[in-house]
């Protein structure tokens, strides 16, 4: 199964897990590492991992693992959940700023001119 340009919507949850055996398939392949080793670096058995690519036996702390494993722990990032501050908050917060300096009361005011 092509790994590039899916509509995940429409995939069925066992085409979803055979993409991520395909994913982690093809970054093994383009690193040049063999089952055994990757297997042995991921602490886990070489046939956990030939099912895991087959899509046939997935787990999310075996996929972690292999993530690791791979030095692809970065691609998790897009599960980040990052706290939005609304327009509200946001002025609510501001509210207290200091929007001008003015003059401090221990500041002599200059005498003016007189007409």
């Amino acid at each position: 199964m092509d790994i590039y340009n899916k509509e995940w919507q429409i995939l069925s949850d066992a085409a979803i897990i055979e993409s991520l055996g395909s994913f982690i398939k093809h970054h093994r392949l383009e690193q040049n590492i063999t089952q055994s080793d990757l297997a042995q670096k991921a602490n886990i058995n070489r046939s956990t991992l030939s099912e895991f690519e087959r899509g046939t036996r997935v787990n999310m702390i075996t996929f972690i693992q292999l993530l690791r494993a791979l030095d692809l722990l970065h691609t998790l990032e897009a599960f980040t959940v990052q706290k939005q501050i609304s327009p509200l908050e946001l002025a609510k917060k501001s509210d207290g700023r200091r929007q001008r300096a003015s003059r401090s009361s221990d500041q002599v005011e200059e005498p003016g001119v007189d007409w």
